[in-house]
């Protein structure tokens, strides 16, 4: 069984806010940054685009790198071997030294092409399918591997148990674990009746979470999204404070980003922006010292001890 470190707080580092989020200057942990926006087109020769090295060697120097999947394909219907996780993403996070990998546990290829609400049919034969993909996958990573809970609007037809009690079984089947997407689990909270954020919390293994995401979102066409695109909600601070006193993640990380997710997601800028990100940032951090102790994060153990 893989090790996991604990690390402390971060932040997504997303191109999207880059032009005005002073990242670099924020006192963080880890930055945890997206690999479909370094790789190279899939039909091409290159693993990297053109200065995304340099980028990744600059931002190595100071920080722990977490490597994040959105877009690898592994859990479609596809030989994985020909998978985006497997052709691209799994160099890079090699090359980035990330300590373990998240990806997001929906199927997101040509099965079904509307990633962003494309949950896994939640059945026993899923189970069996995806368990021996996740088990390879993590393979030839050589690090953990953490699934994703997802946020979707329509559940996929023919399930057979709820998304907690799928992932519960698919940690244990494949021996990976889990990316707690704490604004995922409100996000479905809010759109699904009968959905519980509580039940969720009591069923999945807490034992098995290796990182945790924190978001805020935003109303549109009667439902609630997942656009990264306001403050984290109280309820997930809530969820937050009762993960961390039953777990103890490798890292929390903020996720802020701008208009990646729909045309209706709000612009984010600078004037408005910056005291909103930052706050949260200083809450998540208050509130991982306050459980594990001042001198329990990356950045703090190194100030401590002069690093």
């Amino acid at each position: 069984m893989h090790r996991v470190p604990q690390l402390g707080v971060g932040i997504q580092y997303n191109p999207e806010i880059l032009h005005w989020f002073p990242f670099e200057e924020q006192r963080v942990d880890v930055f945890e940054v997206l690999l479909d926006n370094l790789i190279g087109p899939i039909d091409g020769p290159m693993v990297l685009q053109p200065g995304k090295l340099e980028l990744i060697q600059q931002l190595r120097s100071q920080h722990v790198l977490i490597a994040h999947s959105n877009y690898g394909g592994e859990f479609g219907f596809g030989p994985l071997e020909e998978s985006v996780a497997v052709r691209r993403h799994v160099s890079l996070a090699r090359m980035m030294e990330s300590p373990w990998v998240s990806d997001h546990c929906f199927y997101a290829d040509d099965s079904w092409m509307d990633i962003w609400s494309s949950p896994l049919q939640f059945s026993r034969a899923e189970v069996a399918r995806i368990a021996a993909r996740a088990r390879k996958l993590q393979e030839l990573y050589g690090i953990p591997l953490g699934h994703e809970n997802a946020a979707y609007y329509v559940a996929c037809p023919g399930g057979e148990m709820s998304e907690a009690e799928f992932l519960a079984r698919l940690v244990d089947a494949a021996g990976t674990w889990l990316h707690l997407d704490l604004h995922n689990v409100y996000t479905n909270s809010v759109n699904h009746p009968g959905y519980s954020a509580e039940a969720f919390l009591k069923t999945i293994p807490l034992d098995r979470v290796i990182s945790i995401h924190l978001a805020g979102g935003s109303w549109s066409g009667g439902f609630y999204h997942d656009w990264h695109d306001s403050k984290v909600p109280e309820p997930v601070w809530e969820m937050l404070e009762q993960v961390l006193e039953k777990s103890r993640p490798g890292a929390v990380i903020l996720e802020f980003q701008g208009r990646a997710h729909h045309a209706n997601t709000r612009v984010l800028s600078q004037e408005e922006d910056l005291q909103l990100i930052q706050s949260d940032l200083k809450r998540a951090q208050a509130l991982w010292d306050r459980v594990y102790g001042p001198g329990s994060r990356r950045g703090t153990r190194e100030h401590t001890h002069g690093g």
